[in-house]
């Protein structure tokens, strides 16, 4: 085990990069008062968003398997160029249609962020590889937390909102000569585990799992993890103003709630996972407890209830189960681990390509209207996440003990 402890920096490094990815998920959204002035409504900007899941989907499927054949410190550095790229490209957009550009420049920076990331953790960490994962979801709550309170203080100060695209450049600029310097685990993970002193035979063991049954449901889960708290993400602070009746302010500090929500569930999951409990578990106690909380903002929307059900929306929907979804996927196919990340989140950009779209247009007939649909999606994700958990616990039974 001891091997793996020189993987931290890494870790760390890759972490950082998540952080900064927290922030631009969200910055167009959060600044999106500021950029509608700009380039025209808040349609326009509505657009641009949903051009970061045509960039994910573009390159995503290519970028994980190029990642499997040439390694995965390349996509990482090249995901942090391009996502520099984004933020300086958004602030010299005249238009929205300029700004579209870049919008899909910041889903491919993501795509190769992920072809890389993904593959490198569960590679670093193979024994506690949801808890490696997950931890991301620590960084980008971290990112989502703090933009919404940097933004607020842009507004309140009267300062230029470009220093919010400005900041986050600049720490990745600092990160790439740090992860130039940083070496990669082997791709080969029965090579890793004779190296450290493991049952090689045990690593390489390969699951018989049917590509028509269960990964068609990790794909349809794919979709639906990413959609379900992306809508949340994009709209949470409009749901605020408009359905919960709560003041500018207040209302960006749901999503701050939502980003504490999402870094609790993170430390709470590496925590019961080590006292036994399986991922596989927790996919579904999540969903469904994001279900039920999505049910609630829409039924019950209220300025009091609105911070709490936030935060268990963050916790349940944002706080790692896409990338436990991921693992499981990776489990049952090992074969290959960039092309299993890019086929998992090329569904997963379909829905942050589409969900913008759709929500844009229900904006007319009610914020609130996309929040039911939020929890309809969420109830379907329960469905496909009870019938993951089926069929992961027949096929992984046979696996042998390491």
């Amino acid at each position: 085990m001891e091997k793996t402890h020189s993987y931290r920096p890494l870790c760390l490094s890759l972490y950082l990069n998540y952080f900064v990815h927290g922030i631009g998920v969200i910055i167009l959204a959060q600044n999106m008062d500021a950029l509608a002035a700009r380039w025209g409504s808040i349609a326009d900007v509505a657009w641009v968003i949903s051009m970061l899941g045509i960039g994910r989907l573009i390159v995503l499927f290519v970028s994980g398997k190029l990642s499997d054949k040439y390694g995965r410190k390349p996509f990482v550095v090249l995901g942090m160029i391009t996502y520099i790229s984004f933020f300086v490209g958004i602030l010299l957009s005249p238009t929205s249609t300029v700004a579209c550009i870049f919008g899909i420049l910041a889903g491919i920076a993501n795509s190769f962020l992920d072809a890389g990331t993904y593959p490198a953790l569960i590679e670093s960490y193979p024994e506690s590889a949801s808890t490696a994962t997950v931890l991301l979801k620590a960084f980008i709550s971290a990112g989502q937390f703090l933009l919404p309170l940097f933004v607020g203080f842009l507004v309140a100060s009267n300062e230029w909102y470009g220093w919010s695209f400005i900041v986050a450049a600049v720490i990745l600029a600092v990160n790439i000569p740090v992860m130039l310097k940083m070496s990669f685990p082997s791709m080969n993970p029965a090579q890793e585990a004779k190296d450290e002193g493991k049952d090689a035979a045990a690593a390489a063991w390969i699951p018989k799992s049917k590509w028509y049954l269960e990964g068609i449901c990790f794909v349809i889960y794919g979709y639906i993890s990413q959609a379900t708290f992306y809508l949340i993400s994009q709209w949470l602070t409009k749901y605020g103003v408009a359905v919960a009746q709560m003041p500018d302010m207040a209302a960006r500090s749901l999503m701050s709630y939502y980003s504490v929500g999402s870094l609790a569930c993170v430390f709470f999951t590496a925590f019961i996972t080590k006292k036994g409990v399986r991922p596989i578990t927790l996919l579904v106690v999540y969903t469904l407890i994001s279900t039920l909380s999505i049910s609630a903002l829409y039924f019950m929307p209220s300025a009091s209830l609105a911070p709490v059900l936030s935060f268990v929306v963050g916790f349940s929907a944002a706080g790692g189960v896409m990338q436990l979804g991921l693992v499981m996927m990776t489990e049952m196919f090992p074969k290959g681990k960039g092309t299993m990340t890019g086929i998992f989140y090329t569904t997963g950009s379909i829905a942050s390509f589409t969900i913008p779209v759709i929500t844009g247009y229900m904006a007319d007939s009610g914020i609130n209207s996309i929040m039911g649909l939020d929890a309809a999606i969420a109830l379907a994700g329960f469905i496909i996440a009870v019938l993951i958990y089926i069929r992961y616990n027949s096929v992984m039974k046979e696996r042998p003990a390491a």
